[in-house]
């Protein structure tokens, strides 16, 4: 029989209330009838709510064929269910995922349509099914349906005739492709393939690219990089372990290295310049124990790891090492982890940080001074004053090695007795008009570590000046920023313990936020529990699919329900649908 279109469905965007949070979304789509204008972001009467993760020129169109609808009436003991029920726009008769393939192009009504890609299941799919794990289910068992791209503007009906005009270079399938991102059912030959078809979406190809890159050695091979994009190697050691302090030194009135070395017969194992290390401490014997970042500020060795803390008028493990730690004092210290590390390469760099800002990137520069690169290299760096400045000798010293290196520094409030020319280069904050003063090249590789309002800053500053933002890369000291697809004002309370809490579970340390909180048995994965205390995340799918919270286990054992299609990176975990098995510290 020939493919038919049997419905046609809108809905404009709505909010609805969810987990107690709104939720603006155009999952909602309802039959319409008679003839139906196609445009070529949408049909009249349709939109999306998430601009970010559906619609636009090649999502314009979702379909779902009436097959998979009576599958899943089977599957999930469920009684007709409606047209529009899966968020299609065209529920059709035919076309099956595992038949039609990316490139196709249809001839419905009046409209010419192109398949672009499968469909991106999120738990918004999951809300309007009632049933929380759709998203995966939808994935695993190879029924996503798949968006067409507009190709000939039109009208169509339902009734209307699917008639197929050509076939998609390649031939591969939607189903084959779905599977080849979120099942890791994909070899090097398939990748080929799919990067030879022009209809695949830009975003398909990117992660298709990622996964051939990663095959292909040229990175790590952990994880999966179509997903979560990895630049470093698993952690060197699982959980903590003793270093010793060896030796105490004052970088400035506020900052103040620790030098750490192995305090058994295990060597250390040299950091990627840029990570950091997680630092847990216990200031009171009773009270529970505080787990830190910082950032790890000098040369890649074996020998001994260089943490500079900040003192914090707050911070109570800034104040507990600034002034109770002792040369000779224990740590316990977890690998060396993080993804904001120094690129390889001979494109010119720069290093651009501000205040304690200036720890990972001091890294980099002493990486780039071990090695006699003979990079352009641009340090830009931002103090109150010179007493405020962490490192000005050091960072001196490794500059006039370098042949290629430029230095400007900027006082905000220098003191009377600072030295223009000498000590610092102008007064004021770092800002974009230092750009064209120090020739910055637009086509380098950007490092940048400060405060969060200065790395947002600069960040913007550099795209509106025509630096390319994949070649800027940021650190934060604390919470990242959370992906939260579709919800409607997101909370921005600082972390905190949750509500009414007298959980008596296992303890999860939120070491980028500095939080303690005990598990309770009443949340179905970490991401709640996060979520319970505003500790910023990041999500889409929450069962364990997109892989958007991937983050850093640092210590302590977990247990997932359900299983991820696809596994994190070792020493990462999917804290969508994690739940923990022991004491916990994330990097979160």
């Amino acid at each position: 029989m020939p493919a038919r279109l049997i419905s046609v469905n809108v809905g404009l965007p709505r909010d609805i209330p969810w987990r107690g949070q709104t939720v603006r979304t155009g999952i909602w789509k309802n039959p319409v009838s008679g003839p139906q204008k196609v445009r070529r972001l949408n049909i009249d009467g349709d939109g999306q709510g998430d601009l970010g993760g559906h619609g636009g020129p090649n999502r314009a169109v979702m379909v779902y064929q009436l097959d998979s609808f009576r599958y899943w009436e089977h599957e999930l003991g469920r009684n007709h269910l409606a047209y529009g029920q899966f968020g299609e726009n065209l529920t059709i008769a035919g076309l099956p995922d595992h038949e039609v393939c990316i490139g196709d192009r249809f001839r419905i009504g009046t409209a010419l349509f192109e398949i672009s890609q499968p469909r991106v299941t999120c738990y918004r799919v999951g809300i309007r099914m009632d049933h929380p794990q759709m998203a995966a289910l939808l994935v695993s068992h190879h029924r996503p349906g798949f968006y067409f791209r507009v190709l000939e503007e039109g009208e169509i009906a339902a009734g209307d005739e699917i008639v197929k005009i050509s076939a998609g270079p390649e031939h591969l399938t939607v189903a084959e492709a779905d599977a080849m991102l979120y099942l890791r059912a994909h070899t090097p030959e398939k990748l080929q393939r799919a990067l030879r078809i022009p209809a695949l979406a830009a975003g398909w190809q990117s992660s298709f690219k990622a996964l051939l890159e990663q095959d292909a050695g040229t990175t790590p091979a952990a994880g999966n990089a179509g997903l979560a994009p990895s630049t470093s190697p698993p952690p060197a050691w699982p959980g903590f372990r003793p270093l010793n302090i060896s030796r105490i030194v004052q970088e400035s009135a506020s900052v103040r290295s620790f030098i750490l070395t192995s305090a058994d017969d295990r060597p250390l194992v040299p950091a990627l310049p840029g990570q950091f290390v997680t630092v847990r401490l216990h200031p009171t014997a009773a009270g529970p124990p505080l787990s830190r970042n910082y950032s790890l500020s000098g040369p890649p060795s074996a020998e001994h790891y260089r943490i500079s803390v900040k003192l914090e008028p707050r911070g109570a493990a800034s104040n507990y090492l600034h002034q109770h730690a002792r040369e000779g004092d224990p740590l316990e210290v977890a690998a060396p982890r993080g993804t904001f590390t120094l690129r390889p390469g001979d494109r010119p760099v720069a290093l651009l940080s501000a205040g304690v800002g200036a720890t990972p990137v001091m890294s980099m520069l002493h990486a780039l001074a071990a090695a006699a690169s003979t990079r352009q290299i641009w340090w830009l760096f931002g103090a109150r004053n010179a007493e405020d400045h962490p490192f000005a000798a050091e960072s001196r010293t490794l500059l006039q090695s370098l042949p290629r290196a430029r230095s400007f520094i900027g006082y905000s409030r220098p003191a009377t007795t600072d030295q223009l020319g000498t000590q610092f280069d102008a007064a004021g904050r770092l800002t974009a008009d230092i750009f064209e003063k120090v020739a910055l090249p637009r086509d380098a590789d950007f490092y940048l570590c400060g405060p969060v309002a200065f790395t947002r800053e600069l960040t913007a500053a550099l795209e509106s000046w025509g630096a390319n933002a994949a070649d800027i890369h940021s650190e934060t000291f604390g919470p990242g920023d959370s992906i939260t697809p579709g919800v409607v004002a997101p909370s921005h309370v600082p972390p905190h313990h949750p509500a009414g809490a007298t959980a008596a579970g296992p303890q999860i340390s939120f070491a980028r936020s500095g939080l303690n909180v005990n598990w309770d048995a009443k949340y179905s994965s970490l991401l709640e529990l996060a979520e319970a205390c505003d500790v910023p995340v990041r999500w889409a799918c929450r069962t364990g699919v997109c892989h958007t919270c991937e983050s850093a286990l640092i210590s302590g054992t977990i247990a997932y329900y359900p299983d991820p299609l696809d596994p994190p990176a070792p020493g990462n975990i999917l804290v969508c649908c994690a739940q923990p098995q022991s004491e916990l510290s994330l990097d979160l």
